[in-house]
Formats: C-alpha cells, sequence, structure tokens
C-alpha cells in the first residue's frame, strides 16, 4: 500500500529533535531531513539550521527558520525553536538555550553551565519551563504554527540516560520524573515540543501538494 502521508522537510540540523519530529508528525506527516534533499541545503546561501534567529521569541524565531528553508526547496517545512526558561535565571538560557555558554559546547557543558549558574538556589526558587514554538511553512507562506509549554524545576543534580539537551536536569512536574527518567513515549505525551505540535495540528494545515 502506498504512503498517502503528505512529506515535509524538517529543517533542523539536529539529530535528536528530527527523531522526536519523525514520532510526533508520523501519524500526519512522511517527515525526511536536510540530509534526504535533492539539493542538498549545502548549495544553498546559507543552511536552515544556521540561518540567524533574530527574533526575540521562539515563535519568531522558529518562522524565520521555517520561511527560509520554504524558500529554497518545493517541499513543505516544519521547523521548531524551543529551550529552558528558569526563573532564577531571568528567564535564560531561554532563547539562547542552543547557544548558551558559547559556541562549541555540548548539551552536557550547556546543562552543566545552568547547574554552575544555579548554584545554591533553594528548591522552591528553581522553577523553570521548557517552551517550544512549531511552525509549517510552504514556499514562503506560514501555514500553521503552534506553541507547547511544560513546568517544571532545575534539578540539583542530573537524573535519567534519556533525551537530550537540559532533560537531564529538567524536573517535570505533572509526572514528578525527570525529563531524562521517562520512555519516549510518555514524553511524546506531555513534552513541549508534542504539546506545540498537537496545536498545531488541531488546525488541520492543508498543504496544497
Amino acid at each position: 500500500m502506498s504512503d498517502r502521508r503528505p512529506t515535509v522537510v524538517a529543517a533542523t540540523g539536529n539529530r535528536h529533535k528530527l527523531v522526536e519530529l519523525r514520532r510526533l508528525l508520523g501519524q500526519a506527516f512522511h517527515v525526511v531531513g536536510l540530509e534526504d534533499l535533492d539539493p542538498p541545503p549545502t548549495t544553498w546561501q546559507q543552511r536552515p539550521d544556521e540561518v540567524e534567529e533574530s527574533g526575540a521569541t521562539f515563535l519568531e524565531n522558529a518562522r524565520i527558520k521555517a520561511l527560509h528553508a520554504s524558500r529554497h526547496q518545493d517541499r513543505p517545512v516544519v521547523a521548531d525553536d524551543s529551550g529552558l526558561v528558569v526563573d532564577a535565571l531571568g528567564g535564560r538560557p531561554g532563547i539562547c538555550s542552543a547557544r548558551h555558554g558559547g559556541p562549541g559546547l555540548t548539551d552536557r557543558d550547556r546543562w552543566e553551565r545552568v547547574l554552575s549558574e544555579m548554584a545554591g538556589v533553594p528548591a522552591r526558587h528553581r522553577t523553570a519551563r521548557y517552551v517550544a514554538a512549531v511552525v509549517l511553512a510552504h514556499r514562503g507562506e506560514v501555514l500553521a504554527e503552534g506553541q507547547g509549554v511544560v513546568e517544571g524545576s532545575v534539578l540539583e543534580a542530573p537524573r535519567g540516560s534519556g533525551g537530550f539537551g537540559y532533560d537531564p536536569v529538567f524536573f517535570v512536574t505533572e509526572l514528578g520524573l525527570g525529563m531524562a527518567e521517562i520512555s519516549a513515549a510518555e514524553k511524546d505525551r506531555v513534552s513541549h515540543r508534542a504539546r506545540a505540535i498537537a496545536a498545531l495540528l488541531r488546525q488541520r494545515p492543508d498543504l496544497g501538494c
């Protein structure tokens, strides 16, 4: 039986995020990565995962990435921008989550930096949230978008072996577990990205292709 799902391009260079997008969007779309494109993004003036994220919000940055990629090839594009917002740090790392601490750092380097910045902060003041924005665009036009939030706090030490990004140091309040302690199926139910994509899909976007 042929696959009748529309194909969309995930405009991300993060392989972990690509895996999640494929799981979360799989019922509605066939998701391909940048490496599947022909010609490849290396022929573009700027890859979508390298475009300047000049927006002031997660949603603005997701739009920038989705629209950029949608203008360089014919398939619809989905892009996300997400990160950790920590109250005790004045909202940092926020939209700079993927760049927190500077270029060339690993996920571990970044969450260790957050733990260092939070040293001595009592449990009641370690509140934080994961925020995600997802945008679907086609040929320079936004078709649908969604945002999602999951409330929690910053742990005092990493817990669990799953997930990626700041997951090892993020505690999910509603589950009573760290994000890196839960299964992929549970994460797909409660995560900020899952909620953003659910909001996007509720708009029933027409890809027109």
